[in-house]
């Protein structure tokens, strides 16, 4: 079974180190392509995306510097691991270039081994941070081991040492609609919903939030006040990461800005899509739409079925509709033998049968 070759592009003028590299490369099945100055490799970068670039600093035309500024500006390019290469170790210089939102670095003269290992290191972290966002697998300690690496790339001593973990008891606000951001929060445990108060003061949760996500991030991306409020549905911990310490990563560091750019696209398309069916669908659906959210956010791997403590208002906040229509809903389905319902406690029986429902 035959793997694509990752592409690799390298920016050099010295024809003797630009040709090593690529015989380097090559023996190593990466697919190579090269460029003898800056301008000639914006150009290939921009025609045929590479995996992954290499390039000089001090060139001709236009400098490594130039390059990453130009790529970095193009939102097809500008998500590709960028490695300088330098021959000079002064460690202004490499600041500078990772301040610029280059990945890694590799001084002149390296041995074969140091190439191909900055080459793996540099596609594993890419590849591990792009996982985590699409499988939802983050946890505090990844989260922390992330931060952490990407300032230590930059040499900013300190930067993200001793976030604060704060305790939210059930009901209790994390943030409020209208008010201007200061951090970027965490969940570590518990859960926790977003909501907004319409102009008749009924609450409507516009979506919910389980340990390993991150909350608030619209408002610091968008420079705007927050468009929800976030509470607590039970007794919760949250990690906070003060406002200035993200924004100094996120525009330093691909691998955050990746994060964060992919977290917002898909919030918004599952908010539209959300909003879409709570307009077109009948209580009936959007009653199991809601269990089922329930379900793929907060059920664990081992639990043969699905229970949550939730209060009937809560409940009809996420469904959209008055208490009294839930309730008579949640006992159509308890008599069709879809849920149990015990006090606040509701019980799937019927996972699939709701999901069918669901459509």
């Amino acid at each position: 079974m035959s793997t694509t070759k990752k592409k690799i592009l390298v920016i050099e003028d010295n024809n003797d180190m630009r040709d090593n590299i690529v015989e380097i490369l090559e023996l190593a099945n990466y697919d190579v392509m090269a460029a003898k100055n800056g301008k000639e490799g914006i150009k290939l970068a921009q025609n045929n995306l590479p995996d992954l670039i290499i390039c000089d600093i001090m060139m001709p035309e236009v400098d490594g510097y130039g390059v990453l500024s130009i790529l970095s500006k193009n939102p097809q390019t500008a998500d590709i691991p960028f490695v300088f290469l330098t021959a000079k170790a002064e460690k202004q210089d490499i600041r500078k270039g990772m301040e610029m939102g280059a990945d890694d670095y590799i001084t002149k003269p390296f041995t074969d081994a140091d190439l191909l290992n900055a080459i793996k290191a540099r596609f594993e972290r890419h590849q591990k941070i792009k996982a985590s966002v699409q499988g939802g697998d983050l946890s505090l300690e990844n989260v922390q081991n992330f931060f952490d690496e990407a300032a230590m790339q930059m040499s900013i001593d300190k930067l993200t040492k001793g976030h604060k973990i704060i305790n939210v008891s059930k009901k209790d606000e994390i943030f409020k609609e209208g008010r201007y951001p200061n951090a970027l929060y965490f969940v570590v445990s518990g859960k926790i919903k977003a909501y907004r108060i319409n102009e008749y003061g009924k609450e409507f949760i516009i979506d919910l939030y389980k340990p390993g996500d991150f909350l608030g991030y619209e408002a610091l991306l968008e420079d705007t006040t927050y468009q929800f409020s976030a509470a607590a549905l039970e007794d919760s911990e949250v990690c906070v990461i003060p406002k200035d310490q993200f924004f100094i990563l996120l525009n330093n560091n691909k691998d955050i800005s990746y994060t964060f750019i992919k977290l917002l696209s898909n919030g918004i398309k599952e908010k539209e899509e959300r909003l879409m069916k709570m307009a077109y669908n009948s209580i009936r659906k959007r009653v199991a739409e809601a269990l089922i959210m329930l379900i793929d956010k907060y059920k664990k791997p081992e639990d043969k079925v699905f229970s949550i403590n939730m209060s009937r208002n809560d409940l009809s906040s996420l469904v959209g509709t008055a208490t009294e229509t839930l309730i008579r809903t949640l006992s159509d389905f308890k008599e069709e033998g879809l849920v149990e319902v015990k006090g606040s406690t509701i019980k799937v029986i019927n996972e699939e049968k709701l999901r069918k429902i669901k459509g």
